[in-house]
């Protein structure tokens, strides 16, 4: 009988091997990780003190930081050798990143800077498309279980408070399913109830997409919707205080 053929390996959402940082000037490394892995579709609580880190770990996932050492992969790209457009391309197709300031373009509405991913990635496009659906029909849906009506959608993001405007990030984050969400302190501008509904409508977004979530806080009542709970200082062999 012949064996039934193998089913393909699937690669990790994110693998950093032997992973170095140093802010410049700093005289010792911020960040030593010797092997750290998110699988395809795992949903991670990582936490920290403030200081221990947590914010440059996800610059170096996400592309923004290079590491001086070790490797950094998405989805088995290794993002080292991408530069410029082609990283922000890649970036845009596969990442979907809940910034802790948030970064919105203050002077368009929110609705634009929600569509925002759709209009720079043809990938996330197609996945709306996919979905049998449009990005200004996603826009719609995802500012409805975010609580934000269709007026506030019209305003400037400068207009906005700051619960949100952290909203409006993280809707921007979710449109067109990127296969990995990171989420930098995403719910500290939200109230008790905004916050459970944030948390809800995050990981079904990510169930639905099979999505991977970094997900990173102080609240350690969350931690318990998560598949791991992962403390900075067990997988970093710097110390100090970092970024």
């Amino acid at each position: 009988m012949n064996a039934p053929p193998a089913t393909p390996a699937v690669a990790p959402a994110v693998a950093l091997q032997q992973l170095s940082y140093t802010w410049p000037r700093a005289t010792a490394p911020c960040l030593l990780i010797e092997d750290f892995v998110l699988a395809a579709g795992e949903r991670v609580f990582l936490h920290g003190p403030s200081g221990s880190g947590k914010t440059t770990l996800l610059s170096l996932i996400g592309g923004v930081l290079d590491p001086q050492a070790g490797s950094v992969s998405v989805h088995g790209q290794v993002l080292g050798p991408l530069r410029g457009g082609r990283r922000d391309r890649f970036r845009a197709d596969h990442i979907g990143f809940v910034f802790q300031l948030f970064n919105l373009i203050p002077y368009l509405s929110a609705r634009d800077n929600i569509l925002l991913p759709c209009r720079f990635s043809a990938a996330r496009r197609a996945r709306v498309a996919g979905a049998g659906t449009t990005p200004a029909a996603e826009v719609a849906r995802l500012a409805a279980r975010l609580d934000l009506d269709g007026a506030l959608l019209e305003r400037p993001a400068a207009e906005l408070s700051v619960g949100q405007q952290q909203r409006v990030a993280a809707a921007r984050a979710l449109i067109g399913r990127p296969p990995l969400v990171i989420a930098d302190e995403p719910t500290s501008a939200l109230d008790a109830d905004r916050q459970r509904g944030f948390l809800d409508l995050l990981l079904a977004e990510c169930s639905a997409a099979a999505a991977a979530l970094l997900f990173v806080s102080h609240d350690a009542r969350l931690a318990e919707r998560f598949d791991r709970r992962v403390a900075l200082a067990e997988i970093n062999r710097a110390g100090g205080v970092q970024r």
